[in-house]
C-alpha cells in the first residue's frame, strides 16, 4: 500500500460489504466510507477488476432505493452502477455547481454531501485518477485527521492526479478542531499541488469558524389544543446561526452552509428525510450548526406528527465538536417525540453527551421547562424518557441535574398533578447519585397535606435531598 493511502478492500470483499450494508439498510459511517473509497481505489486501480466484481446491479439507478434519498449501501450502489457506465462525449466533468440552485437553507449537509457524491459518479464516468477519496472519515463521527488529508493529498501529487473540489471540500469541513500539529503543516507545505497553499491555510486557522447564534422563541402564546389533523399548538424554541466566511474557494453546493441561517423562514421543500448520521458527518466539529438547522424537523417529532430518526441524536451526541443550546434543544424536542424510538434515541444522546462531559445539566433542565410552559413538550413523555436515560449506567446523575433545573419551572406549570411520575424519577435518581440540597418548590409540595403521588414522592424527594 503506498504511504498515505487508505487500506481498500478486495473487489470481491468489497461486493459482499456493499450487499450486506443493502440488507442491513444502513451503517456506520466509518464502513460507508471504507467502502466507498474501495470503490474510488479501485476504478482507479483496475476498473475492469471493480466492475468485474461489482457489474451494474440491477435496478439500482432506477429509484428503487427504500429511501427517498438512499444512504448506505444503496447509495454505494448507485454510484457504482453510474460511475461504470462510459461518459457521454458532451457530458460535464466540473463540479463547482455554476447555475446550481439552493432550494432549502435546512438541507445545507445534505447538498454538500451529495456534491461529492455526484462528483466521483462523473469522474469515475469520465475516467479521471482517483487514487483514494480525500474525505474518507478517519474517526466514527466523519472528522478527518490533518495527517490523513496531507497523506492523501501526497498521493494524489505522486500518481499526477488533481483532488475533486468537492471531495477536497468535504475534506476540509472534516478537518478542524484547532490548528494542525506544526509537523502536519509543515508537511502540507512540501505539497506541490495547485491546492497545497489552501490546505496549509486551513490548517493552521483550525478549520471552519464557528458563528454566532441566537436563540429565537416563536411569537404569540400557546393556543387552545385542537383535534386537527397536524395541528401544533405549542411555540417553538429554535436557533439562528450568523453568516460564515470563505465559501468563496468551495463548490457552490457547500455555500449554504456559510450563510446566516434564519430559522423562522417557512420552506416547502422540507421533509426529504436528509436528518441523519451522514449528515452529521459534514460537519463533524460544529454539530451547532447542524443541529440548529434541523431542530425544526426534530421538533415536528414531539409536537405534531413528524417522521422521526432515531439515530440523528446520539450522532449529534458522538460529534467532535462543542454543543451548546442547538444540541441541547434538540435533546429536548427528542425526548418527548412520539415515536417510541425516537424517545429512546434522545434518552440515549442524553447519556453519551453526559459520558463525555458535554451535557449542561442546567441547559436542557431551563430549556424542557420553558418548552413545557410553551405546550410544546408533553410530560408523560418526558417523564418516559428520562425514567429511560436514569436506567441507563451512569444515567441517574446526569439526569438528575437535568431535573434539578428543570423542576422549579415545570412546578409553576399548570395542572401540577402531572408530575407526580415525573418526581418519582427525580427521587429515584437523587437516591442513587447521592444528590444532596433542597429544592423550595419542591418543598413546600412536600410540606402539603394529603397522600396524593405528587405529594408523596415530593416528600420522598425532599428526604432524599436531605440524607434522610
Amino acid at each position: 500500500m503506498i504511504e498515505g493511502e487508505s487500506a481498500a478492500l478486495p473487489p470481491g470483499r468489497l461486493a459482499e460489504e456493499i450487499a450486506e450494508l443493502c440488507r442491513r439498510d444502513d451503517g456506520a459511517v466509518l464502513t460507508f466510507e471504507r467502502l466507498l473509497n474501495s470503490v474510488v481505489t479501485w476504478s482507479y486501480r483496475d476498473r475492469e477488476a471493480l466492475v468485474d466484481a461489482l457489474g451494474p446491479p440491477a435496478g439500482a439507478s432506477g429509484g428503487k432505493a427504500p429511501l427517498l434519498r438512499p444512504r448506505g449501501g444503496w447509495l454505494l450502489r448507485h454510484i457504482v452502477s453510474r460511475g461504470i457506465q462510459s461518459a457521454r462525449a458532451d457530458e460535464p466533468g466540473g463540479s463547482s455547481g455554476a447555475g446550481w440552485l439552493e432550494l432549502c437553507q435546512h438541507e445545507a449537509m445534505d447538498y454538500a454531501f451529495g456534491a461529492r457524491t455526484g462528483e466521483i459518479v462523473r469522474r469515475l464516468r469520465l475516467g479521471d485518477a482517483m487514487p483514494c477519496l480525500l474525505s474518507e472519515a478517519s474517526r466514527p463521527g466523519g472528522a478527518v485527521e490533518p495527517h490523513d488529508l496531507v497523506a492523501r493529498l501526497g498521493t494524489y501529487e505522486r500518481a499526477g492526479a488533481r483532488p475533486g473540489a468537492a471531495d477536497l471540500g468535504l475534506a476540509l469541513l472534516r478537518c478542524g478542531g484547532g490548528p494542525a500539529e506544526p509537523g502536519v503543516v509543515r508537511a502540507a507545505e512540501r505539497l506541490e499541488l495547485p491546492e497545497g497553499p489552501r490546505v496549509v491555510t486551513w490548517l493552521r486557522q483550525g478549520g471552519l469558524p464557528h458563528p454566532a447564534w441566537s436563540r429565537e422563541r416563536e411569537s404569540g402564546e400557546p393556543e387552545r389544543p385542537s383535534r386537527r389533523r397536524g395541528a401544533r399548538v405549542g411555540r417553538r424554541i429554535l436557533v439562528g446561526t450568523e453568516a460564515i466566511e470563505g465559501r468563496g474557494e468551495f463548490p457552490r453546493q457547500f455555500w449554504s452552509l456559510f450563510r446566516k441561517f434564519e430559522p423562522h423562514i417557512p420552506c416547502p421543500y422540507r421533509g426529504l428525510h436528509c436528518r441523519d448520521r451522514y449528515g452529521v458527518s459534514v460537519l463533524p466539529w460544529h454539530p451547532e450548526i447542524v443541529a440548529a438547522r434541523q431542530l425544526s424537523d426534530v421538533a415536528s417529532a414531539a409536537d405534531r406528527d413528524g417522521q422521526g430518526d432515531p439515530v440523528f441524536l446520539p450522532a449529534l451526541a458522538m460529534s467532535e465538536g462543542p454543543v451548546g443550546p442547538a444540541v441541547h434543544l434538540a435533546v429536548a424536542y427528542g425526548l418527548a417525540a412520539a415515536p417510541d424510538e425516537d424517545r429512546l434515541a434522545a434518552a440515549r444522546a442524553a447519556v453519551l453527551l453526559a459520558g463525555r462531559d458535554r451535557l449542561d445539566g442546567a441547559l436542557l433542565g431551563r430549556e424542557i421547562a420553558e418548552l413545557v410552559r410553551l405546550g410544546t413538550l408533553k410530560v408523560p413523555l418526558l417523564t418516559a424518557s428520562l425514567r429511560a436515560a436514569a436506567a441507563a449506567p451512569g444515567g441517574a446523575a446526569p439526569v438528575w441535574d437535568v431535573l434539578a433545573s428543570a423542576l422549579p419551572g415545570l412546578l409553576a406549570c399548570t395542572r401540577p398533578q402531572l408530575h407526580g411520575a415525573l418526581l418519582a424519577v427525580a427521587a429515584d435518581c437523587a437516591l442513587r447519585s447521592g444528590a444532596r440540597g433542597a429544592v423550595p418548590e419542591v418543598t413546600a409540595l412536600a410540606e402539603r397535606t394529603g397522600s396524593s403521588q405528587l405529594v408523596a414522592q415530593a416528600r420522598r424527594l425532599r428526604d432524599a435531598l436531605a440524607g434522610a
